[in-house]
């Protein structure tokens, strides 16, 4: 038996190598002379290093290689030297068996199996074992290639690790505290050699399974006139593994600070009725502050954004409506509409809160008709004269609704079909809950008094001879909330569908490509669009629903800044009610500010005009070159519609007996505008356009006038965005001037135009002398007709001159009022004192109603309405809108 060490050469054999001859000591034959290996091709030598006593030594022949091989087997045979220093005839010996064992040497460091380990746990929990490492060693013996130590070097780390390599956690993680811990792990093997490269650890934390939406944004950012945008286009619904039976999904959009609650158009109320198709013949009763209409001036005001014009009652403030304002007879078909916010009343005895009220001026305090909010009710009050009804019948509607005090915004509209009155709060019918009967009121001559925010009555004083003696009338049983649009239409009830159009939202929620939506998904939209539920069966429909969800905004200029988006979820498993909570999550879309239009106005801004033309029949169109475009920051040119445009007199005020701006009424028709003096319409810049250019100045007494000034300016949205101010100057030439001055606008009247006749031509030129006598015949002639059409001409335009002022003066004596043209209105804005307008809403021929088809009547001008000089009671205004 041998052993050699590793990359050594040199074996220790036990016993040590030795043969013996029995010839000893005769020379040669008892000596030994070598050893002979047989065995597969061992890496082993032998030499003799004494013959005489037989003594030898085996060794390698090269280094050999514990790990190559442990163990080496093979036989050795000696041989004598014979009979002769050569060893011929020599003999040999018995054969005797080496078992030679390589010794290791501790030259290979440890090495992990892996490059990288890495394990997730999750928060909350201790580990026995979250992963384990392993290190190999390439040497031979086990005491060199076993591992008997590994060791963690970070430190101040909640980890150990054990001789096997086991790593676990010595505290409980937390994933909000760190989400991923890193650590390096190094290995020794038996011979207490380090590994030469430690491995890295990566261990996650993972929160406890929470059921809830992932892979959603908190905000999503919305470009105005993109249309429809996915909320959430990656969300995911996590519930833990639980098998689940049905998933129930509610998206809500919260726009209640928005406008009167949501994105609406924010034209004037009379515009946005024309826009929906209403009947024609309503009365704001809330109209914007102006000389007109300042029954509403000392009313408090929140505009708010985008001009949109809101009221709001403290309990502190009412208004007396005008009595000419009034629609006199509401008959048995009647409208009343508005906008309304309002809260539960204060203190536990809650008073009567007056919209609207109807009431006798003095005396004896009869309540004709009001509308009133009592306890969170909403009460209806008619009461029907004697005149039209003489038994007992319906009188007071009460409808309880928790939209009356929930402080969001409502439309409220009342269809009175006596003796059937129906209420709609945002479209949707509500028929009322009690009605009670009362006699019909006597007949009296007492005059009555409309209100609005409280009522108007006469306070009790005393009694006498067993009747109410009545003191100073006051206001009583004030409205505390927000209103706007106050209108009131006699004699037609509103279709539910243009109800539907005035109080829609144009904002919502949307469902993207409705026709990918998996049919298993069932879906349900509230009447605004604000509230989405989707309910499903199947986990991943419900996710790919979810996903379709979408917010739109279809205004062209949107209200810019927070949407608020709140999602609830419930969800149900087999054989429970619920299994699991789903949290609610909550999310803002931004719409972001539209890039704002500019209106500009450009056109020919200084006319000379001769005297004359100002007195044709015609008068002089002052704006036949206007240009109305509006571009955004771009410079790019967009198109938009306009709601009014307004045509100033700057400087001295018209004379209304020589003096007025007059518009044919052909100019009106199919484009649906109007010209009052208290409308505003919306409709396309090219319509607007077409109409300003057709406006005449008329003076048919010019006298020494010399110039006039006129201003124009439009606006879109309410004033939201205005143009510049377009500036005209009229010069006006008298007959001293007129010969020398031309203006290039104006063509010479036709029959002042030269026309050269040939045969005229050739006659004046003649061949011979003998024609003479005929040609000088033909010119006396025709310069005789001449003379006389020209005199017939001027007879004709005298007379037509003479019938103009006839017919102005006993327009103007018809009338009754003292005119002023120093303001027309395309449009009139209702913050302008002394604005005129046309007005109008561009609609499809289908959408025209019955109300609107005054267009049939005879072709006549328009002469625009004038405003009585101010004086210091204010300014009254004729209750005439247009002269025909």
């Amino acid at each position: 038996h041998g052993v050699i060490t590793e990359n050594t050469d040199v074996v220790l054999l036990d016993p040590p190598l030795v043969a013996l001859d029995k010839d000893a000591p005769i020379p040669y034959a008892g000596e030994i002379c070598a050893f002979n290996i047989h065995g597969l091709e061992a890496p082993f030598e032998a030499v003799v290093l004494n013959g005489t006593s037989g003594e030898g030594q085996l060794r390698a022949r090269g280094l050999v290689d514990c790990e190559l091989q442990k163990e080496y087997t093979f036989i050795i045979q000696a041989h004598d030297c014979g009979s002769g220093p050569g060893g011929t005839e020599g003999k040999k010996s018995h054969k005797a068996v080496v078992h030679i064992q390589v010794n290791d040497v501790n030259e290979f460091a440890p090495v992990f199996r892996e490059p990288q380990y890495r394990a997730a746990v999750t928060e909350g929990k201790i580990y026995d074992s979250i992963l384990q490492v392993e290190a190999t060693d390439q040497d031979c013996s086990p005491q060199y290639s076993q591992i008997c130590n590994y060791q963690i070097t970070n430190t101040n780390t909640p980890f150990a690790i054990d001789r096997n390599g086991n790593i676990r956690n010595t505290e409980k993680l937390s994933y909000d505290r760190q989400q991923l811990y890193k650590i390096q792990v190094t290995a020794w093997d038996c011979g207490q050699k380090r590994a030469l490269h430690s491995v890295p650890v990566h261990i996650d934390v993972k929160p406890v399974c929470k059921p809830g939406w992932q892979d959603w944004s908190k905000r999503v950012d919305y470009e105005p006139g993109t249309g429809s945008k996915q909320l959430f286009p990656k969300m995911q619904l996590e519930t833990c593994g639980g098998p689940l039976s049905s998933v129930r999904t509610t998206v809500e959009l919260q726009t209640s600070h928005i406008g009167k609650g949501c994105d609406r158009e924010t034209y004037s109320e009379k515009s946005l009725q024309k826009l929906c198709g209403a009947s024609s013949g309503s009365t704001d009763l809330l109209p914007a502050p102006s000389a007109a209409t300042n029954w509403t001036a000392s009313l408090v005001t929140d505009s708010g954004r985008d001009s949109d014009l809101i009221f709001r009652f403290d309990g502190h403030q009412a208004a007396k409506i005008p009595d000419w304002v009034v629609p006199q007879n509401l008959t048995d078909q009647f409208t009343i509409a508005t906008w309304m916010k309002h809260g539960p009343s204060p203190g536990l005895r809650a008073e009567k809160e007056t919209l609207l009220c109807n009431s006798d001026k003095t005396e004896m305090n009869r309540h004709h008709y009001s509308l009133y909010v009592h306890n969170c009710r909403l009460v209806f009050l008619l009461r029907r004269d004697f005149t039209q009804v003489d038994t007992f019948r319906p009188a007071e509607f009460h409808w309880k609704l928790e939209q009356i005090c929930d402080k969001e915004w409502h439309y409220y509209v009342i269809n009175v079909e006596f003796p059937v009155v129906t209420l709609y709060v945002d479209g949707v019918t509500y028929d009322p809950y009690l009605v009670t009967d009362d006699w019909p009121i006597h007949p009296s001559q007492i005059d009555v008094q409309l209100t609005v925010g409280a009522c108007w009555q006469e306070q009790v004083k005393h009694k006498e001879r067993g009747k109410n003696r009545f003191g100073i009338p006051r206001f009583t049983q004030y409205f505390r909330g927000s209103l706007s649009g106050l209108t009131i239409r006699p004699g037609k009830i509103e279709s539910q569908k243009v109800i539907s159009c005035l109080q829609a939202c144009k904002e919502g929620l949307d469902i993207n490509s409705l026709e990918s939506l998996d049919k298993s998904i069932k879906f349900h939209f509230n009447p605004a669009q604000s509230i989405l539920v989707m309910e499903g069966e199947d986990l991943e429909n419900m996710n790919a629903a979810v996903r379709k969800v979408s917010y739109i905004n279809s205004r062209q200029f949107p209200t810019p800044g927070i949407r608020r988006l709140h999602i609830s979820t419930a969800v149900q498993c087999f054989g429970e009610d619920t299994c699991i909570t789903i949290p609610d999550i909550d999310a803002v879309v931004m719409v972001l500010q539209p890039s704002e239009p500019r209106i500009t106005i450009t056109g020919v801004e200084r006319l000379n005009q001769p005297a004359s033309d100002l007195r044709a029949p015609g008068g002089t169109a002052l704006f036949q070159d206007l240009h109305i475009i509006s571009t955004v920051t771009r410079a790019d040119e967009i198109i938009h519609n306009l709601d009014y445009c307004d045509v100033l007199v700057l400087g001295e005020e018209l004379v209304p007996e020589q003096e007025s701006l007059q518009l044919q009424r052909r100019a009106l028709l199919g484009k649906h505008l109007d010209a009052t003096n208290s409308t505003s319409g919306v409709d396309s810049m090219s319509n607007y356009e077409q109409v300003i250019r057709q406006v005449r100045y008329y003076n048919w007494r010019p006298g020494q006038l010399t110039e006039r000034r006129f201003r124009l300016t439009c606006s879109e949205l309410n004033g939201r965005y205005t143009s510049n101010e377009f500036n005209l100057e009229v010069s006006v030439l008298h007959s001293s001037e007129a010969g020398e001055h031309v203006n290039h606008m104006v063509a010479p009247p036709q029959y002042m135009q030269v026309v050269h006749h040939p045969s005229m031509i050739h006659d004046l030129y003649p061949s011979h002398s003998s024609a003479m006598p005929s040609a000088a015949t033909v010119v006396i002639v025709m310069c005789i007709a001449a003379l006389v059409v020209v005199v017939v001409l001027g007879i004709y335009r005298i007379h037509l001159t003479h019938q103009q002022e006839v017919k102005l003066a006993e327009t103007a004596k018809e009338a009754d009022v003292i005119w002023d043209d120093s303001a027309l209105t395309i449009t009139v804005n209702p913050m302008e004192v002394g604005g005129w307008g046309i007005g109008g809403v561009w609609k499809d021929e289908d959408d025209i109603t019955s109300a609107e088809s005054d267009d049939s009547e005879e072709e006549v001008d328009v002469q625009l309405p004038r405003m009585q000089r101010p004086s210091k009671k204010g300014l009254n205004w004729d209750k005439t809108t247009i002269s025909y």
